[in-house]
Formats: C-alpha cells, structure tokens, sequence
C-alpha cells in the first residue's frame, strides 16, 4: 500500500517502481462509495500517471500523485499466485 508516504517525491518514486506492472486501484468516490479494478501502470509523468484497466472498466483511469499522498486512490502491487 503506498499510502504510509507522506511526501511527494517518495510517491512519484514508488509509482515509478509499479510502471509496467500489475496494480489494484480503490478509488475513493465520496459519501462510502468505491471503485476497485484491476489494471497496468502504463505511463508516468511528472504531474499525473495512467492506468490501463483490464475488462471493461470505463471509469477514470489517470491520476495525480496528491489523490494518492491524500488516500482518494490507493495503489496496491498485484502479486501473481
């Protein structure tokens, strides 16, 4: 979980470290509402960074480093089985 940072250069490091791998991503909608989904990291770049979903997601898949530092979106690394 990357959400235990409480700076934000350590945040964009450690989205760096999960570019091109799996991730879970809970987004944080407001009033106890949630999304989960399953997706890739795909790019990185120095105000935002994308994730690509898997199935038929259609939601919101770009991010700002602060929703992380702030806990509206955490980004956990899929392990494989």
């Amino acid at each position: 979980m990357i959400k235990a940072v409480n700076n934000l250069g350590k945040v964009k490091k450690a989205i760096e470290t999960c570019l091109n791998s799996d991730v879970n991503v809970k987004v944080n909608l407001g009033r106890n509402k949630f999304v989960c989904y399953r997706g890739r990291v795909t790019n990185v770049y120095p105000a935002l960074f994308t994730v690509s979903p898997y199935g038929e997601f259609r939601g919101k898949t770009s991010f700002s480093y602060s929703e992380v530092m702030c806990g509206s979106v955490v980004i956990r690394r899929d392990h494989p089985n």
